[in-house]
């Protein structure tokens, strides 16, 4: 990676990801009541208010403890429904899940804000840009900051109490510029802001030494990618879970019934589809998982909990 002045704002905002600071002797394991070198697991659930196939899974998922976290995207139809859901569970752990791209074929969604306040987000159709490369090429920084602003305070407004902030296929990792807008919008509403380890990658030594002792970052992410919904998904979940290491971790789902909504919603997308969101669902769900867990000494947390350290 190219150590220009952008990069290393970039990662240096990234570093940020929750309101405290840890200086002391103590990991944040410890903070949290286990041992130093304990492995600690975020299970979390994507894509919440997608659809309602989506929140049902989620909802069941979250029922069953096949998750621990999951966020929202507060732009899509189902956004209320999930909404709703929440008044009657407000202990579910439950972040946003900031959007700014529509990558699906025929199923679309712009902003929050009006299309006239955001026009460099949207598509010549008055949508979201399917990729997160077009985004970087259009997004004006200040129209792109009134609109994650617009979505945390409609997700606030209608009672949710976000744990954390994340970002729907990585789009504020666009251009430094927005990475700084999604630094200072957590800092602004105390909310934490997910960030990997690896995104220490070219910074100066220096630099990455003063972020790693002032801040807690997630230390490894896993999430299935590039595979087809015919592939093992005990196999390919239990290669992850053999990794997870002391420190902070985050396996990453994307949850949904494979029913006739999924699957318009999602057609011509084998990956991340319908029949591989509902394999994640069943997976998370399994007894073979949850022995997974037991067997190589995993304790699963939540944001909130370590949001609560703060």
């Amino acid at each position: 990676m190219k150590k220009s002045s952008g990069t290393i704002l970039l990662i240096t905002a990234f570093a940020f990801l929750f309101t405290f600071q840890t200086s002391g002797q103590q990991t944040l394991a410890e903070k949290l009541g286990y041992a130093a070198d304990a492995k600690l697991l975020i299970i979390h659930a994507d894509d919440i208010g997608l659809a309602q196939s989506v929140n049902d899974a989620t909802n069941s998922a979250f029922a069953s403890g096949g998750i621990t976290s999951g966020s929202i995207m507060v732009p899509c139809p189902w956004f209320i429904d999930f909404a709703e859901h929440y008044k009657t569970h407000p202990d579910l752990d439950v972040g946003i899940h900031i959007t700014l791209t529509s990558e699906w074929d025929y199923y679309k969604f712009g902003g929050v804000l009006p299309s006239t306040e955001i026009p460099s987000l949207l598509d010549e159709n008055g949508y979201f840009y399917p990729t997160t490369e077009e985004v970087g090429q259009h997004a004006d920084p200040a129209e792109a900051e009134k609109e994650i602003r617009a979505q945390i305070d409609r997700a606030i407004a209608y009672g949710i109490k976000p744990t954390h902030l994340d970002t729907h296929m990585g789009s504020v990792l666009a251009k430094p510029e927005l990475v700084q807008i999604y630094m200072k919008l957590g800092m602004e509403y105390g909310i934490p802001v997910f960030a990997p380890r690896m995104l220490l990658m070219g910074v100066p030594a220096e630099e990455g030494e003063m972020i790693k002792k002032e801040y807690v970052l997630v230390d490894r992410m896993f999430m299935l990618n590039d595979i087809g919904p015919e592939a093992s998904w005990e196999a390919e979940y239990g290669k992850m879970i053999e990794r997870v290491s002391p420190g902070l971790n985050v396996l990453i789902v994307h949850l949904a019934f494979d029913n006739a909504e999924m699957q318009a919603v999602a057609i011509n997308h084998p990956a991340f589809g319908a029949t591989w969101r509902e394999k994640d669902l069943k997976y998370v769900q399994s007894q073979t998982f949850h022995d997974l867990l037991k067997a190589n000494e995993i304790q699963l947390v939540t944001w909130k909990e370590i949001g609560a350290l703060n």
